[in-house]
């Protein structure tokens, strides 16, 4: 089995998260600069096997597509036409960002720390991936 990879796709930052083989557990990979983030899978899909990719579906609270949408949608455009034989989907990722600072708080990381957006990113993509994980084991049973 290859691995699934998360998206956390911004403007200007974009989070990463991964399965391990197995795809049972997901983990951190890094945030990368959002112009040079295709090139980054391009190099991690050549190193290691990936199954799917998750992207950070951004909704507003009426489930409407929210301003970033247009963004993500181009982006999703460029990487598919890039690597067409990663199956892309989309994982609602309301409040990832306000649930990675609560889990920072919660993990006693200091405020300078929690400050750094890149690893706010990263963790989003973490829990865009938990969930997208946690939606497939409950939809099979």
């Amino acid at each position: 089995m290859g691995r699934i990879v998360a998206i956390d796709y911004g403007r200007k930052r974009t989070g990463l998260a991964a399965t391990d083989t197995l795809q049972l557990i997901a983990n951190g990979l890094t945030t990368v600069s959002s112009s040079k983030v295709v090139d980054y899978l391009l190099d991690y899909v050549a190193r290691e096997p990936v199954d799917l990719f998750v992207v950070g579906d951004p909704r507003q609270m009426n489930n409407e597509p929210s301003e970033n949408w247009k963004y993500v949608e181009a982006f999703v455009k460029h990487l598919n036409r890039k690597l067409p034989d990663i199956q892309t989907v989309y994982c609602d990722e309301r409040f990832t960002s306000v649930m990675a600072r609560r889990a920072m708080i919660d993990g006693g990381l200091k405020k300078k720390k929690r400050q750094d957006k890149n690893l706010v990113d990263e963790i989003s993509a973490v829990l865009i991936l938990q969930s997208y994980l946690e939606s497939v084991k409950y939809n099979k049973i």
